[in-house]
């Protein structure tokens, strides 16, 4: 019999040995860490949209991904089947944000541990990373700060200068820059990237400003929509 029949035998016969008892104990595992990253989720990602419904997706990927690499670990021939049908198949969910890929992998690392039967390594590391992720969200809580873009304009004769304007602005925020200035004979328009870390600070302005001249326009932006 040459190598070529003898490599082929290999790929016929070779078939991956299942443990029905492993199999049911990752599910279960499976089951509760889903479970508390889509808690986690929920409540420490920064995403405003659809959260608990991106979250519900957990389980699934992660117990099909457990699945497939139960099946396929120990047979060659399933796993050149495999990357032939993963050829032609696409992911097409559009991403919103990087956060959400994270999690996805995260979500895809537990079915591929738990589909090698790294169950002890799986749950440590799957741990120590939901650990950091609760770390990392009451420390911003704590400091939370955001970055706004915030647009002044006046009109008339009685339009505030750029001097005052900059100075009430430093008065008012633990940190600004001016990105923009236009102004002509009735119109003063000044852009500013402020930090804040409370809303207190958005009113006192609006207040203060509106004691220069009552007809100033006043709108902020989140820096993160540019």
């Amino acid at each position: 019999m040459d190598k070529w029949n003898l490599f082929q035998r290999f790929l016929i016969s070779e078939n991956a040995q299942i443990s029905i008892w492993d199999f049911v104990v990752n599910a279960l595992v499976i089951l509760i860490l889903s479970a508390i990253l889509e808690f986690t989720y929920a409540r420490c990602a920064t995403s405003l949209s659809g959260r608990k419904a991106f979250a519900a997706n957990f389980f699934l990927i992660a117990f099909t991904t457990m699945l497939i690499i139960s099946i396929v670990k120990s047979s060659l021939a399933l796993s050149l089947g495999l990357v032939g049908a993963l050829s032609i198949v696409r992911f097409r969910s559009a991403i919103k944000e990087p956060e959400e890929l994270a999690y996805l992998f995260f979500t895809i690392a537990i079915g591929l541990g738990l589909g090698a039967n790294q169950r002890i390594i799986t749950v440590i590391a799957a741990l120590i990373l939901l650990m950091i992720i609760w770390l990392r969200h009451f420390r911003t809580r704590k400091d939370s700060q955001q970055n706004l873009y915030l647009t002044i304009s006046g009109t008339g004769g009685d339009k505030p200068s750029l001097e005052k304007l900059n100075a009430l602005v430093l008065e008012k925020f633990n940190a600004s820059k001016l990105v923009r200035y236009d102004e002509t004979n009735d119109l003063i328009e000044v852009a500013f990237w402020v930090e804040i870390k409370k809303t207190d600070d958005l009113h006192s302005l609006k207040i203060s400003l509106n004691k220069i001249d009552p007809s100033i326009r006043v709108s902020f932006v989140d820096n993160n929509s540019f």
